[in-house]
């Protein structure tokens, strides 16, 4: 895959959100919780470009050399 940022902001959100509720501050936890939406969102767009790139690889025969 790419670059961790999906998973940066799953574990940011995840942070903000527990602070949050710890603190009893609703909008810290909403937007705790919109900043997991969000990195969950990146991991899929990230994982569907390279479900297709590697579909598109096995259609035209290229090989990624590693």
């Amino acid at each position: 895959m790419g670059d961790d940022n999906g998973t940066f902001d799953q574990l940011k959100g995840k942070a903000k959100e527990a602070v949050g509720k710890a603190t009893g501050d609703d909008r810290m936890a909403g937007e705790g919780k919109t900043d997991q939406v969000k990195g969950k969102a990146k991991n899929l767009v990230e994982s569907a470009k390279d479900t297709l790139a590697g579909a598109k690889d096995s259609l035209t025969g290229d090989k990624k050399k590693d």
